[in-house]
């Protein structure tokens, strides 16, 4: 991108040219920014050339009295202008000396974005020799809101409810069997009981149903934790003394118990329980380092995913790292919350990595049960999107981001430390600074999502992401993330919306 040249242009214009966000062929205008700024005005014909393969990202205008540098952002509730078209007509309609057309300079090219490789470009409204241009009204037509064009993508993104039921059929009736088959053979897991978890069953599924998280849940009374290097998050377990022994007393090391000796002896079981099933085609994926789940892959014949998490439910008092988490007094109430709080909690077989080492014995805190009532019961009134009630925009701006960040790693493997739950919990302490349910108006779903964008990128510039019922753990410190790989996601989402998401056309 550096170093190429640009050709000297000479302008037609009778009229000053107007700033135009960049475009690439058939991609529609970057969506202006909700600070009261306008879209590209038509008319201007400049005759210019372009390199090709030079991506002219415009560079953000920051909203007018805009602080640098905040770590929140509120999305204020919209209201239509006071000013009407009658104290347009008592304007004088004196007409102002124009001033010669200026050729537009092109913006500097950043040095730190992404190298993208991208085709050559036109502005939108510009003349080409020998092409005449478009009639004003054809292009009025032609033009897309910003709005409409994420409804698009929404609309792509929805689930078909036919795909839907065939998917669900095969998944339950797969997860019956094998939930079945456990509690009937004699082992530790004969307690076991489902708990569905996830996107699919939290309804922010998006694309296809082909992914499903199960959780095996398994009452363990009479633990006691032991926090795991001041994280908040991982803990060691210990078992108090049962009469007549405790089932899980061989998965005991010094005391401790395994979480990678137990999460092994689950794999093994449901291996030889899978391989019993005639009437499916169910195979179990290999094992992935670091990873709490067993993953079964079902063809059907389009392959679905299953991961089948083993979780330990204590129906105690949640661990004190807790206590400041879970801030929805002001958006769901104290009652709501208290309600909560007195819910088990549950710890999955998930590692603490300490420098290149997985430590075996660690567990780790789970609030999936939580998080799927939060996405649920979403509106500060209780009627929000149901079938009768006020409809609002939360959960498509969750749908959109995940969607971006899928698209984004399927370009770029140094994306793929990053993954939905970072997603899902910005968009939690989003919802908790903006509760009012008029502050996500469908209407103005492209001012919510640029929002939260801003929101997003802001934690990935200071490293900054709290887990939402943790708020010690930091999901973007540098232990777990590095900087460069922060970096380059913050640069590649302002790239896609400053250039209006050329990605959301590429899929």
């Amino acid at each position: 991108m550096e170093g190429q040249c640009r050709r000297p242009t000479a302008s037609r214009a009778k009229k000053p040219a107007a700033k135009r966000a960049t475009t690439e062929p058939n991609r529609t205008v970057a969506a202006p920014s909700h600070a009261g700024g306008c879209g590209p005005q038509r008319g201007a014909r400049s005759r210019r050339a372009e390199p090709d393969g030079v991506p002219t990202e415009q560079p953000r205008a920051q909203a007018p009295g805009a602080r640098p540098g905040r770590t929140s952002v509120r999305i204020k509730d919209l209201q239509p202008s006071a000013t009407g078209a009658a104290g347009d007509a008592e304007q004088p309609t004196v007409p102002e000396p124009r001033p010669p057309a200026i050729p537009e300079a092109q913006p500097p090219v950043d040095p730190g974005a992404p190298d993208v490789a991208r085709g050559p470009s036109r502005r939108r409204g510009a003349r080409s020799v020998g092409q005449p241009g478009a009639p004003r009204g054809s292009r009025r037509k032609q033009e897309e809101t910003p709005d409409k064009k994420l409804k698009k993508v929404l609309e792509k993104l929805r689930l078909k409810r036919k795909e839907i039921s065939v998917a669900a059929e095969v998944v339950n009736g797969v997860v019956g069997q094998l939930l079945s088959r456990m509690q009937n053979r004699e082992s530790e897991f004969k307690g076991l009981q489902q708990l569905n978890t996830g996107s699919y069953y939290e309804r922010v599924k998006i694309s296809a149903p082909n992914e499903f998280d199960v959780m095996f849940k398994l009452e363990v009374p009479r633990i006691q934790l032991q926090e795991f290097c001041d994280t908040g998050a991982f803990y060691l377990v210990k078992l108090r003394r049962i009469s007549g022994g405790n089932p899980l007393g061989h998965f005991l090391e010094d005391e401790i118990l395994s979480a990678s000796k137990m999460l092994s002896k689950f794999r093994e079981i449901i291996k030889e329980e899978v391989e019993k099933i005639k009437d499916r085609d169910v195979s179990v994926e290999e094992e992935k380092p670091g990873s709490p789940a067993v993953t079964l892959l079902i063809r059907n014949p389009e392959e679905i995913s299953v991961d089948i998490i083993l979780a330990l439910e204590s129906k105690g008092s949640w661990p004190v790292s807790t206590k400041e988490g879970l801030p929805i007094k002001n958006w769901l109430g104290t009652k709501v919350r208290t309600k909560l709080r007195r819910e088990p909690f549950y710890l999955v077989p998930k590692n603490a990595k300490v420098e290149n080492c997985f430590q075996g014995q660690t567990w780790r805190l789970s609030f999936s049960h939580t998080e799927k009532y939060i996405l649920n019961n979403h509106g500060i009134e209780k009627t929000c999107c149901e079938s009768a009630g006020v409809k609002c925009c939360r959960k498509d701006i969750l749908k959109l981001m995940k969607y971006l960040l899928e698209q984004l790693k399927k370009e770029h493997e140094e994306l793929d430390v990053f993954c939905s739950y970072h997603v899902k919990t910005a968009i939690f302490h989003m919802w908790t600074e903006n509760p009012q349910d008029s502050q996500w108006d469908p209407k103005h779903l492209s001012v919510c999502f640029d929002e939260f964008l801003t929101f997003f990128v802001e934690c990935l510039r200071t490293e900054k992401l709290m887990h939402y019922f943790i708020p010690k753990f930091n999901l973007f410190s540098q232990e777990l993330i590095d900087q460069n790989s922060k970096e380059f996601l913050w640069k590649r989402i302002e790239y896609e919306r400053n250039n209006g998401f050329p990605i959301f056309n590429k899929f």
